[in-house]
């Protein structure tokens, strides 16, 4: 597929001049420079041949996330942020900063007009919650 769209680039590139707008689109242009150049390789046979019989598809590993981990963490995920939603808006709002979007405590209380240490206990304070909900 990769030989038959370079063949079909070069195609274009050295046949741009010959374009007439008034007889076809673009992208029809294009589309049919393609699709002649499919048709040209499947009619040579040049085919790429796979050695490998069709039984061994079924052992081709796929390399994406299995179902049951993107379950597992979208339940997560719904489990978070509905205990998040729980806690004083405040404090949902520096775990979430903190932790979603990397602020540092110095960061989170400068902005929030809070002392570091009140900072800090607020956060602390809303982990200690988050903990419980989560592990009900």
């Amino acid at each position: 597929a990769e030989d038959v769209l370079q063949d079909a680039y070069v195609s274009i590139w050295n046949r741009a001049s010959t374009f007439d707008p008034g007889r076809a689109s673009p992208i029809t242009w294009l589309a049919t420079i393609a699709r002649n150049r499919s048709i040209d390789r499947l009619r040579s046979g040049a085919r790429m041949r796979s050695d490998r019989p069709l039984d061994a598809a079924a052992e081709v590993a796929d390399e994406g996330e299995l179902a049951s981990i993107t379950l597992e963490k979208t339940d997560d995920a719904r489990r978070l942020n509905g205990c998040l939603d729980e806690l004083e808006d405040k404090t949902a709002r520096v775990i979430r900063t903190a932790f979603f979007e990397g602020l540092t405590y110095e960061a989170l209380a400068e902005r929030e007009g809070a002392p570091l240490g009140t900072m800090k206990s607020w956060i602390r304070r809303g982990l200690l919650r988050l903990r419980t909900c989560l592990e009900q």
